[in-house]
């Protein structure tokens, strides 16, 4: 039989054999992602899936309670963080604005930033009735700050960071909307069985934490673990 004519009846066979190894070549990179990427994808996947199972009024509720305060211990945490008196502040995951609200009581010029626009509804409300012109409402996507490069001078995150995806890639953003002498600091749950947050494997350590935010090129000023009876508080400049 000629050359050619051998070819082209074995052509069909090339093609599909050549197809095979494509897609397994595919399937192999796929799988190369790091173990613990994926891991922590999953687990901010499964965080935001248990959050949004609640209504957000019971949320609001849950948010807005006196169980909160008697863990959450907020004065604590601003006499922490200090002067806010003329400082532009971004509370990152804002929810009811539990924290936003309280942060413009000491002076803040706040910017309140959720991915859920009943939240941000719910604070607007807030902000009419109680007359809260220093608080700007902010809808951001999940995977920006949504902040202008050097806009404010502390961004606040509070059990919020596990619900965040690409987080190394999400704090190199945030690090940019900091000026120059700006601060970060991140509030969460012990990676522990406790009486409320999210499930243990929802949950991120510290850290993990720490690891991320060096990654995403934040010095780390100090880890406080006794600071809260439940949580740990990072702040990183």
């Amino acid at each position: 039989m000629p050359f050619k004519s051998l070819v082209f009846l074995l052509l069909p066979f090339i093609l599909h054999a050549c197809a095979e190894s494509a897609q397994k070549d595919q399937t192999v990179k796929k799988g190369d992602q790091p173990k613990h990427h994926q891991h922590h994808a999953n687990s901010s996947n499964q965080a935001n899936q248990e959050m949004h199972r609640h209504e957000v009024a019971e949320l609001i509720k849950r948010f807005e309670s006196k169980e909160r305060d008697e863990y959450q211990q907020p004065e604590k945490v601003l006499n922490y963080i200090g002067e806010l008196e003329g400082k532009k502040v971004m509370d990152i995951g804002a929810g009811s604005g539990y924290f936003s609200v309280k942060l413009a009581a000491k002076g803040a010029q706040v910017i309140a930033a959720d991915v859920n626009q009943e939240f941000l509804d719910h604070i607007e409300k807030r902000i009419e009735d109680e007359k809260l012109d220093v608080i700007e409402c902010r809808k951001i996507p999940y995977d920006s700050p949504a902040l202008d490069a050097g806009e404010v001078d502390l961004v606040l995150i509070v059990n919020t960071y596990h619900h965040i995806e690409d987080r190394i890639a999400y704090f190199k953003k945030v690090k940019d909307g900091l000026n120059k002498n700006g601060e970060l600091v991140v509030i969460d749950f012990f990676k522990k069985e406790l009486p409320m947050g999210p499930s243990v494997d929802h949950k991120i350590s510290r850290e993990i934490v720490v690891q991320e935010l060096q990654a995403a090129g934040f010095e780390i000023e100090e880890v406080l673990l006794d600071l809260l009876p439940y949580q740990y508080l990072i702040k990183a400049t």
